[in-house]
């Protein structure tokens, strides 16, 4: 059976696990599924070591992979990364954006500080990674930029996340713009959307509580979603897949829901 992403040549951005004692982060999980289904990987992340982790695994199953260190609120580590594909592969077909942080407050109890560096990480990187990726698509004739949002860009979850929620909205709409920018050059610019996921981001912000309280937390976050369940990075990693993929050469600018039906 061919592989969805023979030849394909993709850089993950977060593409490494902030708590990888609590598992396969998201960015691990898109980044070892595409190597799985034939693509070379830059794998980038904050952490150096943490994107060598997950190159560690890609290789282990045969894949290609190549970690580096950046920043990707930074112009330089993100044209670092993006040169790193040009001048090891001279073409860019796949583009995720997978960084995300917050900061818990609302307008009055939010410093200006952090408003700042929570639209730098979740929007002004994708913006940069963008701008160094797109000219390096269009010379080869297309591709596919994958951001990943969440349902908190749609509506309040009940929890003060103001910066989050106004950085994953306008991701969308930037997205969208792009999309169709760019289409005439056949560059794809999509969006997962992941509702309650079980990943390692979510065990590491609860990890003060006590395991009981833990455990009931997590009961909440499953009885809020129609399936019953929490998904998992896997599901975000499928998702990403079929948008980096030719089976969704004609899907551009659409916000793929991830989220078992909470936002209906």
């Amino acid at each position: 059976m061919a592989q969805r992403l023979e030849n394909k040549l993709a850089v993950v951005m977060g593409g490494g696990a902030s708590a990888p004692e609590a598992g396969i982060s998201n960015g691990q999980a898109v980044a070892i599924t595409y190597a799985r289904e034939g693509a070379r990987v830059i794998v980038a992340d904050l952490h150096l070591e943490a994107a060598e982790a997950t190159v560690r695994m890609i290789r282990a199953e045969g894949g290609e992979a190549h970690a580096l260190q950046a920043d990707v609120s930074r112009h330089d580590d993100v044209k670092r990364v993006i040169g790193a594909a040009a001048e090891r592969w001279d073409r860019l077909d796949i583009l995720h954006n997978n960084v995300g942080i917050e900061y818990l407050g609302g307008p009055v109890d939010t410093p200006e500080e952090a408003w700042d560096r929570v639209h730098d990480v979740n929007l002004k990187s994708v913006f940069l990674a963008c701008k160094e990726a797109i000219p390096l698509m269009e010379r080869h004739g297309g591709g596919s930029i994958i951001n990943v949002s969440s349902t908190a860009s749609l509506r309040y979850a009940g929890v003060p996340y103001l910066a989050y929620n106004s950085s994953k909205a306008a991701l969308n709409h930037v997205s969208r713009i792009i999309a169709r920018q760019y289409a005439p050059q056949q560059i794809r610019c999509n969006v997962v959307v992941p509702g309650y996921m079980d990943t390692p981001h979510i065990r590491t912000l609860y990890r003060d509580q006590t395991p009981e309280r833990f455990a009931e937390i997590m009961r909440e976050r499953d009885a809020k979603c129609p399936m019953g369940r929490q998904g998992t990075c896997w599901d975000v990693a499928r998702a990403a897949l079929f948008l980096a993929s030719d089976d969704a050469a004609y899907v551009t600018g659409t916000l793929l829901m991830v989220d078992g039906g909470a936002s209906i």
